[in-house]
């Protein structure tokens, strides 16, 4: 009898594989975009076969709408629980950003923007799915900047969803510009909002607890 040696099911190895998949074509149309990917190439730095690859996916269309799919999903279970921490909506606005910058250092921070860039103005599946992921973002930034609003917490100024449009554009940018450069990304991610929001990054809690990390 064997004590401790862990069974690993197919099921183990196929969602171990996939994940790997996945990373890697995150990683490649972030690099070279949906029109320049090789799916021979992601499979071998994910380290497996293009057979493998094709196991799991039909073709690049499908493993890029997978890629999308899984990214939406990662990023919810690691920045949303950010978000419900906070009981302010002005605070769950900078936790999110915060949030955010961390994710996109290991989870393709460009794969959303090259893909719409790639995508815009096309009628292709792939550019409607990566728009309606940017969609559900954007609405979810407006109700929280719509609730601090009432709160009195965010100054009056441009329409609720031009302020959430221009709250996910400083937060994209900013952390594309600063990939690689940590802790920085964060802490100007959280001004760049902040600063879009129309508050002094200085009274944010947040804030000043990103810098004495820092």
């Amino acid at each position: 009898m064997h004590v401790g040696v862990e069974r690993v099911t197919q099921a183990d190895r196929r969602a171990r594989t996939r994940g790997a998949l996945l990373a890697s074509a995150a990683r490649g149309l972030s690099r070279y975009g949906y029109g320049n990917l090789v799916l021979e190439q992601v499979a071998r730095e994910a380290g497996y076969t293009r057979g493998a690859l094709y196991h799991q996916f039909k073709d690049k269309q499908e493993l890029t709408l997978a890629v999308i799919q899984w990214i939406g999903e990662t990023w919810t279970q690691e920045v949303e629980p950010l978000l419900e921490r906070e009981r302010q909506p002005v605070a769950a606005l900078l936790a999110l950003a915060r949030g955010h910058a961390v994710y996109c250092r290991r989870n393709g921070a460009r794969v959303a923007t090259a893909l719409r860039l790639e995508f815009s103005g096309q009628d292709h599946p792939v550019g409607q799915e990566i728009e309606r992921s940017y969609e559900l973002l954007v609405t979810r930034c407006e109700t929280l900047i719509g609730a601090a609003r009432e709160a009195g917490t965010i100054p009056p100024g441009p329409p609720t969803r031009t302020l959430a449009l221009a709250f996910v554009g400083a937060l994209d940018g900013t952390v594309i510009a600063l990939a690689g450069q940590e802790p920085h990304d964060e802490l100007l991610a959280v001004r760049a909002v902040a600063g879009v929001l129309g508050l002094d990054p200085r009274t944010s809690t947040l804030t000043e607890q990103t810098e004495a990390d820092a």
